[in-house]
Formats: structure tokens, C-alpha cells, sequence
């Protein structure tokens, strides 16, 4: 796995820990591809089911509904079931579900499974708790970005490749088989996975929470602030919900939409009683032993950095392609190959952030990535029609490079603040990207394109100023076995 300076040597597919890296960013690859499947499929989508742009807009939506509490669901399933298992039930359902998707007759059905396939999205929180288990505290940064980074890389290749598929096959169905194709490789990967990945390395414990249906945290204090971290996830589900309301989109009655609120309510009464009951015993004792705590302030403070990092990105993405076609005069073709070049930062950005998290620090590399972003979105808000383009390509890619270095040092240090809850912890960093991308594409509803810019430059100086107090893990990480063994898990 290592070589003499202790660098990862990624083509040493001999190594257990390198070829398990391997199989997994493809895992996450082919998740992103089928759940960006439909974006390259605009056209003939529209098309075949004589779609309103209100319809499409709602379809985008609906693509990521689910992904936000899904993410917290794969959570608890990772931790409590491993890796293996819950990564190779997701990509067989991905197939199934994307297969549904190309079997629509109807714009309600091609809703609906849309709708599920947000379900797919929660795939990235696996792999980082599996990376996590097969490498060390100074190489999990690098480790988590190629991970993240490759992964990423599927929704670009879905534009890049579903198109000419769908050509390939030729006629108006051609669309359909292409998806049929895709779906048919997640589900013959999830078996593939299934027989050649493991949990952890040979000879090492996989952890798992004393409890499941919520996240374990140290002291009564931590316990209401988890509760108030979950009120920003609910909310962007209800602004969802307003966005395909009559007020919105108008894909739904306001009497679905109004249950829908009530909904969410009691799924946020039902979280919140499920992590008492995990807590109970904390919330009677005072706190756990000195050696089981962990901060739940990291946690909060990579949720909110993942917040402004990959919800900007989720965010600009949608509407860059646009931007350069209206600034520049340019043809959709090319302000969308121009403006790709944003999301093909995350091939050398995500593991570049993951390196420098290793190499100088977790606090350090986060505060100058958020520095380095906040300068970033404010050099985007200028960007006008007497900017050369070459300019405006060269700034959003340097933008990007921060967005998403950010992203990995973010990740970093997820699997560095409690091992056996480290699937729960993603789930909910991971969600708060989700979060963030409503968030900012709300904003983006009500607000000139340079004004977008320069609010999120404002929401980067909240996640600098919030990882101020980021402390660098040192020492151990203690754990207990099902046996009731101590171990102690390295994290410098």
C-alpha cells in the first residue's frame, strides 16, 4: 500500500487497501452516473413525454428530494450492517430503480422514479466509511478525496456517455436502452462487490454503535444541539415541497403539499425520540466515560462547511451553463462544455484537499480552502460580457479548486472523530451538502447571478469563522468491541 515515503501507490492493485480503494470509487462512480442519468436526456425526454419546462424543473427537484434524509438512513445501515453489504444492496436497487425509470410510460411514473432514484444519492456515505477502515490517519485524507473525486466524476460521465449510447441504439426508444445498459452494470457490480470487498483490512475490528436508529453523542449539551442541527434537513425538505406546490412548479395540489408539512413534522418528532432512546442512558448518567466521548462540535462544523462547499457546487453547476450562454452570447453547446469545467476540478481538487488536510493539518487547510473560496465567488460576481472568456473559464476553474479541495478536507477528517459511527456522521455531513444546494438555488431564485455570488462569498466567511474552533484530532480514537475489548484507533 505504502511506499518508502509513504505515499499511496495507486497502481499497486496487489495491495488489499489499494484495490479495495479501486472497487469502491467505481461503486460511487456508477451510483452517480445512474442518478445523473437523466440530465444528458433533457431533450429527448422532453420530448417523449411532451414536458412543460415547469415539469422538468420539477424533475430536477425531485432527483434530490430524497437523497437528504437517505443519506442519513445509509448511515445508520453502514454502521450497523458494513460496507459491504449496504454498497452492494444500493447498487442492485440502483439498477432496478434506474431500469423503472427507463420503463415509464407516463410523466407521473417518470416522477415517481425520480423521486426514488434521490434514494441512490446516499451511496457516497458508504465508501467513506469503508476507505476509512483501510487507511491511515495520514494518508484517509488523499485516500477519501480519490474517492470523492472519482466518484464525483460519474455525473460528468453520464453527459459524456449516455448521449452517444442512446445514438447507438438509434430510435425513439434508444434512450431507454442506454438506461437498460447502465442499469444492468450497477446491478452486476453490486454482485461483483458483494464477493470481492470486505469491511476492514484482515485481522482488524469492524465497530459498530452500541445502538442504532440515531447518532450516539457524549454529553447532554451535544444532545440538544444534534436535535437543532436536524431542524435545517427538515427544512429544506418542506422548501422542496413548497417548490412543487401551486406556488411553485404546480406539480402537486396544495392538499398534498400541506400533508406533506405535516409529514415532516412527525418524522422530525420520530428522529428526535429515536435518538433519546440511543441517549437515554447519557442523558441519565451526565455523559460516558471520558475515553468514549468525541465532540460533537466537529461534527457540527463539517456539516456546515460541507454546507457552503458542495451545496455551492450542486448549486453553480445547475445554473453555470446558462450563465456563460447569457453573458457571453454563447450556444448552449458551448457554455456547457465551457462551464464543465467546473465539475472536472474534482478529478485533482477533492484529492488535493484530502492531501493537504494530511500534510499540514485539518484546521489550517480548512481555514485557507474557505479563504481561498470566499476570494473565489467574489471574483465570479464580476464577471461580465467585457471579461474575455478564456478570463471567465480560467477564474470559475480556480474557484472550483477551492470548492472542491474543500470538499475533500471536509472528508478528510470524517472518519477521524468517532470510527464506529462514522457512516452516521457522513450521512449527515453529506446531507448538509444537499441542504446547502436547496438552500443556495432558492437564493438563486430571487436574486441576480452576480448577487449569488457574492451570498455564498458571505457563507464562506461563516464556515471560516466556525472552523476557527475546528480542533486537529490527536492521539486515539478508543473503541469497544461486541466483546467488550478496548482498542485504541491511531488518528494522527
Amino acid at each position: 500500500m505504502n511506499s518508502p515515503s509513504g505515499k499511496l501507490q495507486l497502481l499497486d492493485v496487489k495491495s488489499p487497501a489499494i484495490r479495495t480503494l479501486h472497487i469502491t470509487w467505481f461503486a460511487f462512480f456508477i451510483t452517480f452516473v445512474l442518478w445523473f442519468s437523466h440530465a444528458p436526456m433533457k431533450g429527448v425526454l422532453t420530448a417523449a413525454f411532451d414536458m412543460t419546462n415547469a415539469q422538468w424543473k420539477a424533475l430536477l427537484i425531485l432527483n434530490v428530494a430524497l437523497t437528504i434524509p437517505s443519506r442519513i438512513i445509509i448511515g445508520i445501515l453502514v454502521d450497523k450492517f458494513g460496507p459491504r453489504h449496504t454498497f452492494s444492496f444500493l447498487l442492485m436497487a440502483a439498477g432496478i430503480l434506474c431500469s423503472f425509470f427507463a420503463l415509464a410510460q407516463s410523466f407521473e411514473m417518470l416522477a415517481l422514479a425520480r423521486f426514488l432514484m434521490g434514494f441512490v444519492g446516499a451511496g457516497f456515505v458508504i465508501g467513506i466509511r469503508l476507505v476509512g477502515e483501510w487507511f491511515p490517519a495520514r494518508q484517509v485524507g488523499l485516500a477519501e478525496g480519490i474517492y470523492g473525486g472519482w466518484g464525483n466524476f460519474g455525473s460528468a460521465a453520464a453527459a459524456m456517455i449516455l448521449p452517444s449510447l442512446a445514438l447507438a441504439f438509434g430510435g425513439e426508444n434508444g434512450w431507454r436502452y442506454a438506461l437498460f445498459t447502465i442499469s444492468s452494470i450497477s446491478f452486476l457490480y453490486g454482485i461483483f462487490f458483494y464477493r470481492v470487498a470486505r469491511n476492514t483490512p484482515k485481522g482488524s475490528t469492524y465497530f459498530k454503535p452500541k445502538k442504532s436508529g440515531g447518532l450516539e453523542v457524549s454529553t447532554p449539551r451535544d444532545f440538544w444541539f444534534l436535535l437543532c442541527m436536524n431542524v435545517p434537513m427538515y427544512a429544506a425538505l418542506a422548501v422542496l415541497a413548497w417548490k412543487l406546490s401551486p406556488a411553485g412548479v404546480d406539480l402537486l395540489a396544495q392538499p398534498f403539499v400541506t400533508s406533506a408539512y405535516v409529514i415532516l413534522v412527525l418524522l422530525f418528532i420520530f428522529q428526535s425520540y429515536q435518538i433519546y432512546k440511543v441517549n437515554a442512558e447519557m442523558l441519565k448518567a451526565g455523559s460516558v466515560p471520558e475515553h468514549q466521548r468525541y465532540s460533537f462540535r466537529q461534527v457540527a462544523i463539517l456539516d456546515i462547511n460541507y454546507f457552503i462547499t458542495f451545496g455551492s457546487e450542486l448549486a453553480v453547476i445547475s445554473m453555470l451553463p446558462a450563465f456563460f450562454a447569457e453573458t457571453f452570447g454563447l450556444s448552449p453547446v458551448k457554455a456547457g462544455l465551457l462551464a464543465s469545467g467546473f465539475a472536472f476540478m474534482n478529478l485533482v481538487a477533492r484529492p488535493g484537499g484530502g492531501y493537504l488536510s494530511d500534510r499540514f493539518g485539518r484546521r489550517k487547510t480548512m481555514l485557507i480552502l474557505l479563504a481561498g473560496l470566499a476570494l473565489g465567488y467574489l471574483t465570479l460576481s464580476q464577471i461580465g460580457p467585457s471579461w474575455p472568456v478564456a478570463l471567465a473559464v480560467l477564474a470559475t476553474m480556480t474557484c472550483s479548486f477551492f470548492v472542491q479541495a474543500g470538499e475533500g478536507a471536509v472528508f478528510a477528517m470524517v472518519p477521524l472523530i468517532q470510527r464506529r459511527m462514522t457512516g452516521q456522521i457522513a450521512g449527515m455531513t453529506g446531507a448538509y451538502g444537499n441542504v446547502g444546494a436547496v438552500t443556495f438555488l432558492t437564493i438563486y431564485s430571487f436574486v441576480s447571478t452576480p448577487t449569488f455570488f457574492l451570498i455564498i462569498a458571505a457563507s464562506s466567511i461563516l464556515g471560516f469563522a466556525a472552523s476557527y474552533f475546528l480542533a486537529d484530532p490527536k492521539g486515539h480514537i478508543t473503541e469497544v468491541d461486541e466483546d467488550g475489548n478496548v482498542q485504541l484507533i491511531d488518528v494522527n
